[in-house]
Parts: structure tokens; C-alpha cells; sequence
């Protein structure tokens, strides 16, 4: 499978390649501000993209770019995404705008320009979060965060919707709290349910085999309720 996995150089994304490395058939595109990662011994290919995906014009060179590496793709993980913890009035207009580019746009942006490389059968994941679902329990300082992360959660039910006569699914998988580099710097102390290694074998089943039973969901990746 020809694989495109944004914010792929740490966290859950970082995680993500490395367990998608080590099973066999794949070509990896990680696309990431920090360098890609390194796997010794893997049985798929990786190829990186090192780029800001905040910024529209890097998302357009970006393709260009996966296009050059790949005709098709079968699989695209919207992984990337940035937690400013803040409290609502003290979020600057820059914060807001900064979080919406990195944790929607850069999605949107993605799947509009990829669908063209997209044939019947292909999947998309975009990784949400408990804090975008309705009904969750909610925390102090991640209003912005969590309303960029329900805008795309919506986006990914009402696109499941358009694309079915291309036959590409859509999907959107929430977790909860995953002790990453991102939660602890939001965070300090906080000691999250999940680290990105274990949900990361989750998510590699889901890519490869498991998204076909599943389109225009939301699956809330936690073990407390709500």
C-alpha cells in the first residue's frame, strides 16, 4: 500500500510509521516539520517530506512531491496537529488561526489535492480526538483545540458521504489522552492512558485491513465514559 502519514516524525505519528515499517508491502510518506524517521531493518519503504503543513503553498509542493514518489495513494493518515492549552480569553487571534491551519486546514487541504491520486478502495483517516466529540467530558484550555479537532471530525462524516461514489472512505478516530511530546508540553506531570505504541498497532490494523468495515464514523479510542 502507498501510504501518506502527516506529523510523522513524533508521537503517535512517529509511532504509526515504525509499526507500519516493520510489516511488509508498504511505501511510507511521512510528511513532518522535523526530520523523518529511521528504522533499521524495515520491511516497507519510507520516503519523507520535510515541510510546514500550516502553510498552504507547502501542501500543494508537498504533492508534488508524493506524486513524484507514487502514481497512486491508498491510504492517507491526517496525523499532524498542535495543543495550545490556554485559557479562552488569552488565546491570541495568531493561536486560534495557527490551530485551525495545522489541526483542519492542512486536512482539508490534503484530501482535496490527493483525491485525484485516490482509486476505489482507498481509505482516509484523520485523527481526531475525544476532545472533538460530542458529549465528552471537556478540560479547561482547549477550546480551540478541541472545536479544530470537532471541525474535523465533521468534515470526516459529511466527506464519507460525498465520496462514496469514488468508493473512498472516510473515517475519523478520536483518543483519548496518549502520553506524547505534545501532551507534555501542554501538560507537565500529566500521565496519559496510552503511549503511541500501543494504539499505534490499532491503528496499523485499521489502515491496512480493518477501515473497510467502517465509513463516516467517528470511533472514540478510550476506556472511560463518556
Amino acid at each position: 500500500m502507498n501510504i501518506v502519514i502527516t506529523g510523522s516524525s513524533r508521537g503517535l505519528g512517529l509511532a504509526l510509521t515504525h509499526e507500519l515499517l516493520n510489516r511488509k508491502g508498504h511505501v511510507i510518506i511521512g510528511i513532518s516539520r522535523n526530520p523523518g524517521c529511521e528504522s533499521k531493518n524495515a520491511l516497507s519503504k519510507y520516503l519523507h517530506i520535510l515541510t510546514d503543513l500550516s502553510q498552504a503553498e507547502n501542501i500543494t509542493k508537498a504533492v508534488e512531491k508524493i506524486h513524484g514518489f507514487v502514481d497512486s495513494v491508498d491510504v492517507l493518515v491526517n496525523n499532524a496537529g498542535i495543543l495550545i492549552h490556554k485559557p479562552f480569553i488569552d488565546t491570541s487571534p495568531e493561536e486560534i488561526h495557527r490551530l485551525f491551519s495545522v489541526n483542519f486546514r492542512s486536512a482539508a487541504l490534503l484530501i482535496q489535492k490527493l483525491l485525484p491520486f485516490m482509486k476505489p478502495g482507498s481509505h482516509i483517516m484523520n485523527i481526531g480526538s475525544m476532545g472533538g466529540v460530542q458529549g465528552s467530558v471537556k478540560f479547561p484550555g482547549l477550546a480551540f483545540y478541541s472545536a479544530s479537532k470537532a471541525a474535523l471530525t465533521v468534515l470526516s462524516e459529511v466527506l464519507a458521504e460525498e465520496l462514496k461514489p469514488r468508493g473512498v472512505h472516510v473515517n475519523c478516530l478520536a483518543p483519548g489522552s496518549i502520553q506524547t511530546e505534545m501532551l507534555a508540553e501542554a501538560f507537565p506531570g500529566y500521565q496519559a492512558s496510552f503511549s503511541p505504541d500501543e494504539l499505534a498497532q490499532f491503528l496499523a490494523d485499521f489502515v491496512e485491513k480493518n477501515y473497510r468495515f467502517f465509513n463516516g464514523k467517528t470511533l472514540p479510542l478510550a476506556i472511560t465514559t463518556p
